[in-house]
Order: structure tokens, then C-alpha cells, then sequence
């Protein structure tokens, strides 16, 4: 009996196991699929965004005709290398004063909106004051409002102090704060231990030596963040200098080279070579920090 009976309770074991198994396999079999589709799709995603790049890249060392033959030219053949050399020096278009002026511009922003994020967010997380819940919901709600709408008065403000034709009206409003980084800084805060400002608070530390010495060194992923966003957004700016600069001098690049574009209309291989030595910056910033940007925006994205 015991002997007749061991097989059975051995196929019984054995049946579940081989279905398990089974089972298993097809779910890996299901999820290698699905990861292969999902990569096929995010790598198709990504070379019809790097297309643009790449045929300004190409035009910028072709010649004017090469641009537009039919059927395309994929590759340039030869390379003109001089067209660089040649946007850098082309008459009428002070390519290295451009650059100047953009990055003055944007770095300048930079600085005004992180400094000024960081400590509005601090205030809002960690300090206690009347009204200050209130004040953090009208700081929020003005995310609504639409720019035309703010456009006119502030034109008005800043024209009746005399300060059109300047950068200060482009910049000072960065040193004012940005409704969105302020939230985004003021959440950030609120994830951190409250232990580290009463253990600050212990060895006398007031509020901004815990701010400047213990807090923000802890948030540099979130400064990151900010710095970046910022710095992208200046950088690609085009409404704000059209709208307050009047002195061709003071352009940045972004202008500028629409005014080179309005001038010289039959030099778009010059104009695609000064393109992409604007683009290089901005590609050489997000190499470098792109660890503590998707750091940033992991950690900010997980506090609550």
C-alpha cells in the first residue's frame, strides 16, 4: 500500500511545480516582450527628436544649395568647417558680444530665481507667521494667471522708472521669485527631518544660519532642478529681450540671431552653424549636471 501509494503523491507534488513553472515562464516570456516594445518605441521616440538636431548639425557644414538639393543630403560631402569660423566673423553679427549677453542674462536670472526660491520655500515650510498659509495659496493661485494679463502693467512699472532699454527689467523680476519653484522648494523642505533645525536651534543657530548652513546644502538635488530649468528658459528666451531691448548691442543670441536671420536670408548655412554653436552650451550644461538634475526631480517628485 505505502509503496503503490508514493508514486501518486510524488505526480501530485510534481503537477503544481511543472504548472508553476510553466506559468513563470510565461510572465518573463510577457515582460521581455513588453520591455523590448517599450525600449522599440521610447528609440524611435528619441531619433525623430534628434532628427531636427541632426540636419541642423549636417547643414551647418554644407553649402546654401546642398541645403536644399532633392533628393536629400543626409551627409555633408565636403565638410565646410569655414562656415563656423565664418558666423563667428560675419559682418554685422558681434557673435561673441551675443554670447556675452547671454550669458549675463542667463546666469544672472539663474542666480535671482534660485536664491530668491530657496528662501521664499524655506519660509513657507519651516517658518511660522500670520497669514502664512494664506500668503502660500496667493502665491499659488498666481500660477493661473496668464502672462498677457501681467504683461501691460509691468511694461508700464518698469517704463515709468526709466528702465526700458536695460536688463533690469529682465532680471529683477527673477529676484522676486517664481510661484512654481517656490512650491516645488517649499515641498522639498517640508521633507526633511525637523530634527536637523531643532538640533541647529540647540547649538544657537537662528533661522538663516539653519537656512544657509544646515537646509539648503541638504536640497542641492531641488536647486539643481531650478538652476537648470531656469537657465533653459533664459537662455531660449526670445519675447522678453524683443520686448525691452532696444539696442542691438544688448541682444543675446536668441535675438540676435533673428536679427541676422531678417538681414541675411540666403545664409542659412551660416545661420545653421551659429545655431548650433548656441545650442552646444545648453547640451554641455545637462552633461554635466544631469546626475543631480534626475536626481533632483526624482526626490522632488517623492515628497509630499
Amino acid at each position: 500500500m505505502d509503496q503503490a501509494a508514493q508514486p501518486i503523491t510524488t505526480s501530485r507534488v510534481a503537477r503544481p511545480v511543472a504548472v508553476a513553472g510553466v506559468a513563470k515562464a510565461r510572465r518573463n516570456r510577457q515582460r521581455l516582450i513588453k520591455n523590448i516594445v517599450a525600449h522599440a518605441v521610447l528609440i524611435a521616440f528619441s531619433i525623430a527628436f534628434m532628427v531636427p538636431f541632426y540636419w541642423m548639425l549636417v547643414s551647418s557644414l554644407k553649402t546654401n544649395q546642398q541645403i536644399f538639393t532633392i533628393p536629400i543630403q543626409w551627409l555633408p560631402d565636403p565638410p565646410r568647417w569655414e562656415n563656423y569660423s565664418e558666423a563667428l566673423n560675419y559682418p554685422n553679427f558681434p557673435f561673441l558680444r551675443f554670447l556675452g549677453n547671454s550669458v549675463f542674462y542667463s546666469v544672472s536670472v539663474t542666480i535671482g530665481t534660485v536664491i530668491s526660491c530657496a528662501a521664499v520655500g524655506y519660509g513657507f515650510a519651516r517658518l511660522r507667521f500670520p497669514f502664512r498659509d494664506t500668503l502660500f495659496y496667493i502665491t499659488i493661485a498666481t500660477l493661473m494667471i496668464p502672462f498677457i494679463v501681467t504683461f501691460i502693467p509691468t511694461y508700464i512699472l518698469f517704463k515709468n522708472f526709466g528702465l526700458i532699454g536695460s536688463y533690469t527689467p529682465l532680471i529683477l523680476p527673477a529676484f522676486l521669485g517664481n510661484a512654481f519653484f517656490i512650491f516645488m522648494m517649499r515641498q522639498f523642505f517640508l521633507g526633511l527631518p525637523n530634527e536637523l533645525a531643532d538640533a541647529a536651534r540647540v547649538d544657537g543657530a537662528g533661522h538663516f544660519r539653519t537656512f544657509w548652513q544646515v537646509m539648503l546644502p541638504l536640497v542641492k538635488p531641488a536647486l539643481m532642478v531650478v538652476a537648470v530649468f531656469t537657465f533653459l528658459g533664459t537662455w531660449n528666451d526670445f519675447l522678453g529681450p524683443l520686448i525691452y531691448l532696444s539696442d542691438n548691442k544688448l541682444y543675446p543670441l536668441s535675438l540676435g540671431l533673428y536679427a541676422f536671420r531678417a538681414q541675411r536670408t540666403t545664409e542659412w548655412a551660416l545661420m545653421m552653424a551659429a545655431s548650433t554653436i548656441t545650442t552646444l552650451p545648453l547640451i554641455i550644461i545637462f552633461f554635466f549636471t544631469q546626475r543631480y538634475f534626475l536626481e533632483g526631480i526624482k526626490l522632488t517628485g517623492l515628497k509630499g
